[in-house]
C-alpha cells in the first residue's frame, strides 16, 4: 500500500494551496475532500487578489484544483469517516478506503450557522443572488447604503451590526431569537444610528430581490440583503478524535508554522482560530505545507 508524504484533509482554498506547495517540493500527495468547502457557496468574490472583475467560488476552486493536478496530486472525493495515529505515521478510513500517510494537514473548514425558517434550497438561492450573505469582511463593500438587516441578539449580532453600519446608514438588528442586550450594546447601537427591532421573527422570505421579515405582531419590514450573525463551528471531528485540544467554535489553535500538539499534524484554513478568509487560508497553508516539508527529512529514509 501506498503510504503517501501527506494526507490533507479538505479540498477548499487551504487543502488544495497546500496541495500545489508539496508537490511542488516533490513530496507525494494525497487529498481527500467531502465537497463542502463553504468556497462552493461565493456567487463572487471581489476581494481574491488578482481578479478584479470578481471570481465565483467554484470557479477558483476549478482552477486550483486543476493545478495540483497538475503537479501530481491524488484525490479522493470522499469523507474521511476515522484518522488515528499508526506507529510513525497515520491511517485513515475513507468511504473503506485506506489510507497511509506521514503526515497530516487538517484543512476542514467551518459551518456556517445558518438562520431560522429557511429552508436548504431558498436559503442555497438567496445566497446565489446576493440577499442572504454570511462575510461583512468578505463583501461589506458591494452593499453600500443598501437596507441591510443582521439578524443576532448577542455581541457577535452587536459587533457585525457596527461594522456594516460603515458602509451603509441603513442598518437594522434583528433579534435571532430573542433579544439579550445589554445597556452598553444598546447605546453603542443607538449612537451609530442602528435600529434594534424587538418582537421575534416569524418568517423569512425572498421575493422580488427582496428579503421580507414578518414578526410577531404582524408587521413585515424589507431589506435588500440580509446577514445572519449566528456564528460558526469549526469542522474538527478528526482533530477532536486524534486527541487535539481545541478552542472558541471548535477551532484549532495555532501552533508554531501551522503545527498542531501532535507531532507531524499541521491544520490551516477556517478550521483554525482565527479570521476566515480565502487569503488567510492560502497563506496558513503555504506555511503548513512548507513546514511539513522540512520536517518529513527528520523521518528515516525522507
Amino acid at each position: 500500500m501506498v503510504t503517501y508524504d501527506c494526507l490533507i484533509v479538505g479540498g477548499g482554498p487551504a487543502g488544495l494551496t497546500a496541495a500545489i506547495y508539496l508537490e511542488r517540493f516533490l513530496r507525494s500527495t494525497i487529498v481527500v475532500d467531502a465537497g463542502g468547502s463553504r468556497a462552493l457557496w461565493i456567487p463572487t468574490s471581489h476581494n481574491h487578489a488578482g481578479f478584479p472583475d470578481g471570481i465565483t467560488g467554484p470557479a477558483l476552486l476549478e482552477r486550483m484544483r486543476g493545478q495540483a493536478v497538475r503537479y501530481g496530486t491524488e484525490f479522493r472525493d470522499a469523507k474521511i469517516d476515522t484518522l488515528a495515529q499508526d506507529g510513525d505515521g497515520f491511517v485513515a478510513s475513507a468511504s473503506g478506503e485506506t489510507v497511509r500517510a506521514r503526515t497530516v494537514l487538517l484543512a476542514t473548514g467551518a459551518t456556517n450557522h445558518r438562520p431560522p425558517l429557511v429552508d436548504a434550497a431558498l436559503h442555497d438561492a438567496a445566497v446565489a443572488k446576493g440577499l442572504l450573505r454570511y462575510c461583512p469582511v468578505c463583501d461589506g463593500y458591494e452593499v453600500q447604503e443598501d437596507r441591510v438587516a443582521v439578524l443576532g441578539s448577542d455581541a457577535h449580532g452587536v459587533a457585525e451590526a457596527l461594522f456594516i453600519r460603515h458602509y451603509s446608514a441603513r442598518v437594522t438588528l434583528l433579534p435571532a431569537l430573542f433579544s439579550e442586550l445589554g445597556a452598553d450594546d444598546r447605546a453603542a447601537l443607538g449612537e451609530a444610528g442602528i435600529e434594534v427591532i424587538e418582537p421575534p421573527m416569524t418568517a423569512i422570505a425572498f421575493e422580488d430581490e427582496t428579503v421580507r421579515v414578518t414578526l410577531a405582531d404582524d408587521r413585515v419590514l424589507e431589506f435588500d440583503t440580509l446577514y445572519p450573525a449566528l456564528g460558526t463551528h469549526a469542522n474538527s471531528r478528526l482533530a477532536s478524535e486524534l486527541g487535539l485540544d481545541l478552542v472558541d467554535n471548535g477551532c484549532i489553535p495555532r501552533g508554531d508554522h501551522l503545527a498542531t500538539a501532535i507531532p507531524g499534524v499541521w491544520a490551516a484554513g477556517d478550521v483554525v482560530d482565527g479570521l476566515d478568509q480565502i487569503s488567510v487560508a492560502m497563506g496558513q497553508a503555504a506555511i503548513a505545507a512548507t513546514a511539513i516539508h522540512n520536517w518529513l527529512p527528520k523521518r528515516a529514509g525522507r
